[in-house]
């Protein structure tokens, strides 16, 4: 036996097994509670070896670089207890606060799989693939900096098909690499969004390279650290009436199901308010959509984001009147006096949330107020400003569009 027999009690936030021993806590990855399993210890971790006597809650994950590629923890994990634990995560995080509201059950959502993806390339020391050798393009290994060289990924959507070809086609132009590649792709109306970061500045016959790659694996657009290399469509999404050139780079939600689920429960949250400040806007997931019943106040840190939503709105029938502000709501919060006269506010921060932004909208007046949130722990620091502020937190929606993982959004509302 190379490790020690550990008992797995319980699985901690992060998806990781933990057996408590009286040293203190092991986690050990790929485990369920009530296995026992030999795993390998330095310190708090456990490399596992081997699954003595497995939980009847194992089943067999649906792809082969599991265990090895850091995308997914839970694969492992049959679907209906992974969903009741999923859930779990926003009632423990509540609960930490002082906050237990009416909680729906999990909304999954994440329906044809995720229509981003972010592949990192590097050099490597021929383990790549037969054909590309000293070079390996995947994703980053399981708490590790190496990359695991793959081609092809069971949770990604079939728009996103050819992705990955055409990543490892754009890596060995690129190749030999000085430093890793991030590439990002993003499925589009009109075919494959890729931005390239890392590659530094590159000689002209280098682009003309590129652009050479785009067009034979039809993207519709590449860029390199958001600069343009080629277009040959406007990378077009559909919000609500409005149809949005995305940005280069830009953020959008993983998956179109996940969209659809969160838009669908702020605009019911949202259904009587004539007028809404949108916080955190993006593009205008729900800028846009709230538009078609409410005037709409737009607030994002990023310019490109904020005039895609504005060009989005043009020559659309039947939306009110949009207004969309560049403003960095971290370190200019939209203030308390500004939001006379609103009917509610929507907020849908990145996963650091919107603590500075919760303390003025807990000293507004604004009767209703509807959060997003990718993070648990940081949702619930900021309900506990607006539930000290004189806010009830009605009800919690959570949603599942990162599957296998521990990642969950969630939706809430709040109202005076």
């Amino acid at each position: 036996m190379s490790g020690t027999l550990f008992t797995i009690d319980h699985l901690g936030h992060r998806g990781d097994g933990i057996a408590e021993t009286p040293q203190g806590p092991v986690y050990v990855p790929l485990t369920l509670a009530g296995e026992v399993v030999e795993a390998e210890r330095q310190n708090d971790r456990g490399r596992l070896v081997e699954v003595v006597t497995p939980s009847p809650e194992r089943i067999e994950p649906v792809c082969r670089h599991f265990g090895v590629c850091g995308g997914c923890a839970l694969q492992h994990w049959a679907a209906a207890p992974y969903q009741v634990w999923k859930r779990e995560l926003v009632v423990d995080a509540l609960a930490r606060v002082g906050l237990a509201p009416q909680i729906a059950p999990l909304v999954p959502a994440h329906g044809e799989g995720r229509r981003r993806a972010v592949f990192h390339a590097r050099g490597t020391g021929g383990n790549a693939p037969k054909g590309r050798d000293l070079l390996a393009v995947g994703y980053a290994g399981r708490r590790s900096h190496a990359i695991v060289a793959i081609d092809a990924c069971p949770i990604l959507a079939p728009a996103l098909d050819g992705a990955l070809k055409a990543s490892w086609a754009v890596a060995q132009v690129l190749a030999p690499l000085a430093k890793p590649l991030d590439i990002q792709v993003t499925a589009t109306e009109t075919g494959l969004d890729m931005d390239v970061r890392g590659s530094g500045p590159l000689k002209p016959d280098r682009i003309a390279a590129l652009a050479e790659v785009a067009g034979q694996h039809r993207l519709a657009r590449l860029t390199r650290h958001g600069e343009l290399v080629l277009q040959r469509e406007p990378p077009l999404v559909t919000m609500g009436r409005a149809r949005v050139v995305l940005p280069p780079g830009s953020f959008l939600q993983a998956t179109a199901a996940g969209e659809a689920a969160l838009a669908a429960l702020v605009t019911e949250a949202l259904s009587g308010a004539g007028r809404i400040a949108d916080l955190f806007s993006g593009v205008g997931t729900f800028g846009l959509r709230l538009a078609e019943r409410a005037r709409v106040a737009a607030y994002e840190s990023s310019a490109p984001a904020v005039e895609a939503l504005l060009k989005a709105t043009r020559g659309v029938a039947g939306l009110k009147p949009v207004t969309a502000e560049v403003r960095d709501l971290f370190r200019r919060p939209l203030l308390a006096q500004e939001m006379k006269g609103l009917d509610a506010a929507v907020f849908d921060p990145p996963r650091q949330g919107a603590e500075a932004q919760a303390r003025q909208l807990a000293a507004s007046a604004v009767p209703l107020v509807v959060g997003v949130s990718c993070d648990p722990v940081t949702f619930a620091r900021d309900a506990a400003i607006l539930t000290e502020g004189g806010y009830r937190l009605e009800h919690v929606t959570p949603v599942d569009q990162f599957l296998y993982s521990a990642h969950v959004e969630l939706v809430g509302v709040f109202r005076r």
